[in-house]
């Protein structure tokens, strides 16, 4: 770069010393217009010649060379020496938008780790992360990054997880939590058992995502390339027939002026604006996306979500927090403290999503000498002898069977009624609890003309009912196998319009088969199966739902800023052909059709990578 700014800045003062001087040699005048053009433009005539060589003969360096040599020809120097001059000066431009777009992805690829302190035997060994197997332990000092997916086993920490989710809230962590690679320990001293090898590691497929995100192109960067395959060579024929019927069968001016329009028609018809600019909206989309901890692993999959219409929501996981916890206690003639005890403990022999709730909810350590008895009666609870009293837990049925008078509770979630000594005692209700943000981003995505939302579940048709009624979401399905899943989204797909398109949000392993399914598939990257992230097209990185709606709005800011630079740069260009043929235009319009529309439509391109937070 600093070279290319020196020739530029030579070549630009010896042009402006040629053009504003009066020399009484003209040979000084060429002599200096000619070290010009050679220092910003032998690159690029060079580069003509190479493709010329190898059978790739219309491209913007055959039109810059032909254009400008041609100039020479008729003695139109500054001309000439312009025209390389200002593209350059266009490429300079772009160098700086593209470094920009992908600085705002840099921050990622600052997530590789480079070692790793791997603990064998009391001992410490720094490694490189590729080389740790899953089942070893690691040691995270405080300031390190985390260089592997595990499970904390001994400590506890702060975690900086902007870098990876974009959120700037640190994160607590504690004994048994699962911390992912990429992550920054901020003070506590961890020892960490590794679950996946350093390939299979979110910070890996982060930036194997990222790196490889370019190669998706989308319907409009494909229309452009073909656009210029078959637009090229038709305008070089155009222009050869421009510089020789006119003055050979019309006898219309002379020979020399033709040709300068024809030379003049070549600069205008460069492609760059449309060449650059488009996928450089893209890129500046996805590097945008990024930084708010949105991955989206092709241009033709942001194309998509802002063509999107109907969005289908898996529930468990993706609008609740797919944690189920102690959501309400109801006791009768002891504390909810006790009543909460003595429910734990007689659950505690069990692995059951419901024991660990209770477990969770209890904050204590289980005394299991207070245990002296545990039966499990099938379909209906546990019998339980705690501190030498007989504890009932478990569901109506169980209350019915053993003859209890018990109030019914009317909650959504699961209800375990408790009996201590034969009397009831008060009921705990454990569910899944909505995200916070879940709410707002179902008004959010109607506000952002999202036509349809949806819910599919596998849990019980009370619940899904409850959830879609709370968020208000428009249709819901319950009690669905993943193959039903599967079927349904295929019914829904059959209602969209011909340019509409169906996003289905989940984060399971049930959901991989949906998520490759549609025509977008978001996946919760945070929490969410590694099956669900790979079929995904765009990832979640924070599990927020509310990053949906942002990623919609992006999409639809990215494709609007490329449709204004192809509308922008057809139509200058087509004015100023039309013009350049009939000899209204100078070779000064041209270069600020070619070069000029390109540098603005990549300053325009340049919005995409701002960011809304």
């Amino acid at each position: 770069m600093p070279k290319n700014i020196v020739q530029i800045s030579i070549a630009s003062l010896l042009f402006i010393i040629s053009l504003f001087s009066s020399f009484e040699n003209i040979w000084i005048h060429n002599t200096l217009y000619i070290i010009s053009y050679l220092l910003v433009g032998a690159e690029i005539v060079w580069k003509a010649i190479k493709k010329i060589v190898k059978g790739d003969v219309f491209d913007e360096h055959f039109l810059m060379a032909i254009a400008t040599i041609g100039a020479f020809v008729i003695g139109e120097f500054p001309e000439a020496v312009a025209v390389m001059l200002f593209y350059q000066i266009g490429e300079l431009f772009q160098d700086y938008a593209v470094d920009k777009s992908k600085k705002s992805i840099a921050s990622l690829m600052e997530l590789r780790p480079d070692f790793a302190n791997l603990k064998r035997e009391n001992e410490i060994f720094t490694v490189s992360p590729d080389e740790v197997k899953i089942g070893d332990t690691i040691l995270i000092k405080p300031g390190e990054k985390i260089p592997l997916d595990g499970k904390i086993i001994e400590g506890n920490s702060m975690l900086d997880t902007s870098s990876l989710t974009g959120e700037s809230l640190p994160k607590e962590v504690h004994l048994g939590d699962e911390v992912l690679s990429g992550c920054i320990n901020q003070n506590g001293l961890l020892t960490v058992q590794v679950t996946k090898e350093f390939e299979q590691s979110t910070v890996s497929k982060i930036l194997d995502l990222v790196e490889n995100a370019s190669s998706k192109k989308s319907k409009s960067e494909n229309f452009i390339h073909k656009f210029a395959k078959y637009y090229t060579p038709i305008v070089v024929i155009t222009a050869a027939l421009l510089a020789i019927l006119p003055p050979l069968f019309l006898g219309w001016a002379t020979f020399a002026d033709w040709l300068y329009r024809a030379l003049t028609f070549l600069v205008v018809s460069c492609p760059c604006a449309l060449v650059i600019s488009i996928p450089l909206g893209f890129f500046g989309g996805i590097g945008g996306s990024s930084k708010i901890g949105i991955l989206v692993k092709g241009s033709n999959y942001l194309e998509a979500l802002a063509h999107t219409e109907t969005i289908v929501f898996d529930k468990t996981g993706t609008l609740t927090e797919g944690i189920f916890k102690v959501q309400k206690i109801k006791s009768i003639g002891i504390s909810e403290n006790e009543l909460l005890k003595l429910a734990t403990h007689a659950e505690s022999f069990s692995n059951h999503p419901i024991s660990l709730s209770l477990q969770r909810a209890y904050h204590q350590e289980i005394n299991s000498d207070l245990i002296s008895k545990t039966e499990e009666l099938s379909g209906l609870g546990i019998l339980a002898k705690v501190e030498e009293k007989d504890i009932l837990i478990g569901n109506e049925k169980l209350m019915q069977q053993k003859q209890i008078h018990y109030t019914k509770c009317n909650e959504i979630g699961t209800i375990l009624y408790i009996a201590i000594e034969g009397k009831y005692a008060g009921y705990i209700v454990i569910a899944d609890k909505i995200k916070s943000d879940a709410k707002q981003t179902i008004q959010d995505l109607k506000a952002n003309h999202i036509r349809q939302t949806v819910m599919l579940t596998g849990d019980r048709q009370i619940v899904g009912d409850s959830v879609a009624k709370e968020l208000a979401i428009d249709e819901v399905y319950s009690e669905l196998l993943p193959h039903q899943k599967a079927e349904k989204l295929e019914e829904i797909m059959k209602e969209k319009t011909q340019k509409g398109k169906v996003a289905f949000v989940g984060d399971g392993i049930n959901d991989a088969p949906v998520l490759a399914l549609s025509d977008i598939g978001i996946a919760m990257g945070g929490l969410g199966a590694d099956s669900a992230i790979e079929a995904a097209d765009i990832v979640i990185m924070t599990d927020e739902p509310s990053k949906i709606v942002k990623s919609i709005q992006i999409a639809k800011k990215t494709l609007r800023i490329v449709k204004e630079n192809i509308v922008f740069a057809i139509s200058v260009k087509i004015a100023v052909l039309i013009l350049s043929a009939f000899g209204i235009s100078t070779m000064w319009e041209a270069v600020f059709a070619d070069v000029g529309v390109s540098v603005l439509a990549i300053i325009n391109s340049l919005r995409a990578l701002k960011k809304r937070r």
